[in-house]
């Protein structure tokens, strides 16, 4: 593994100090945070990429970045294959049903994103993934029979007033965030009992709509509507790496799951939404009225109550299984002493 050193910059062998044992860990833990950020930071930025495709509309955009997607993840799989994961995965048909389900639900979770992009919605996709953690944890209430404590509950109170409030200063539900975060909701719970690694988990979920994307292009391509080839190199180009922005934040969270806790990630990912917000009010110039800039108060202090509460938990847990293990080690060091032989002394 690269540490960022060439050995001739690290000096020679008999001058490097001894490897911490501790370095390593804290180094990876460095390496996740950076990529867990990076991830984050590059969803919360692609309001701006999206309007880059135009004049290509919406399904348009999104029929590229479902083939280029497939493309990108056959390659990258050409390049660091992975010997036997697809014979592995016939052997679960349930898993590919629901890497199947999930390539249906991104992809109405991609065009939505896309439309609203293009058509000044930015903030209110901001809204959307803002409340998804909360959805989230309603679906489990009301699905999978879990139960909230006062502090969550009091999250979602918070998150429902916000709701009520931006209903009405739109003068209509914020449809683009419902939308959004019951498709997320949905997208993250197939991919969770899928358990398939992010770029195969890709390749699957894009195979199941790139047939309709193709036949979609095509007929494009006949009726002369396609921007596709007929806007210039640039956006072609452009509309092409669509499937490479999507893929590398995938790459970049996966490599962060696997180095950092959880509840970090579940920080780090407020980081998109509020990238998204910023973009919204700051570079797109969508309205934000006093009203409505209350409403996302409320969202904001919902976030911060359901984050406090998970930290909390956190912490609670760590500390019992602390004090579980301590326990069992007093325990065991007790059982030892006690089948210990006691000590002969010999007579002076």
């Amino acid at each position: 593994m690269s540490t960022g050193l060439s050995e001739e910059s690290a000096g020679s062998p008999s001058h490097q100090p001894p490897a911490s044992p501790v370095a390593a860990p804290v180094d990876e833990n460095r390496r996740g945070l950076v990529f867990g950020a990076a991830a984050y930071a590059a969803w919360g930025l692609f309001p701006l990429y999206w309007p880059l495709l135009q004049p290509a509309g919406s399904l348009e955009i999104l029929a590229h970045r479902m083939v280029w997607s497939l493309v990108f993840a056959v390659i990258v799989l050409r390049v660091r294959p992975r010997p036997g994961w697809w014979a592995r995965l016939r052997e679960t048909p349930a898993t590919i049903g629901y890497l199947a389900t999930a390539g249906v639900v991104v992809t109405i979770n991609w065009g939505t994103y896309i439309w609203a992009v293009n058509h000044d919605h930015v903030v209110e996709t901001a809204l959307g993934y803002y409340i998804n953690p909360l959805v989230i944890v309603l679906v489990g209430v009301a699905f999978l029979g879990e139960r909230l404590n006062r502090v969550q509950w009091t999250a979602v109170g918070l998150a429902a007033v916000a709701v009520v409030i931006l209903t009405v200063s739109h003068g209509r539900p914020p449809w683009v965030a419902f939308i959004l975060a019951a498709t997320f909701t949905a997208y993250a719970y197939c991919k969770k009992k899928a358990n398939v690694a992010a770029i195969e988990s890709l390749m699957v979920e894009t195979s199941v709509v790139t047939p309709l994307a193709l036949g979609y292009l095509l007929w494009l391509q006949v009726q002369g509507t396609a921007a596709f080839g007929h806007h210039g190199a640039g956006q072609a180009v452009l509309l092409a790496g669509a499937g490479v922005v999507t893929a590398i934040p995938l790459l970049l969270f996966a490599g962060a799951a696997t180095r950092v806790p959880m509840t970090l990630l579940g920080i780090l990912q407020y980081l998109a939404p509020t990238l998204q917000f910023l973009l919204g009010v700051l570079v797109f110039h969508e309205p934000m009225p006093p009203d409505r800039l209350v409403g996302f108060g409320f969202v904001w202090l919902a976030v911060v109550v359901f984050t406090w509460d998970g930290l909390r938990r956190r912490r609670r847990t760590v500390a019992g299984k602390v004090a579980a293990a301590r326990a069992d080690a007093n325990a065991s060091a007790a059982e030892r002493s006690a089948g210990a032989p006691m000590p002969v002394t010999e007579p002076d």
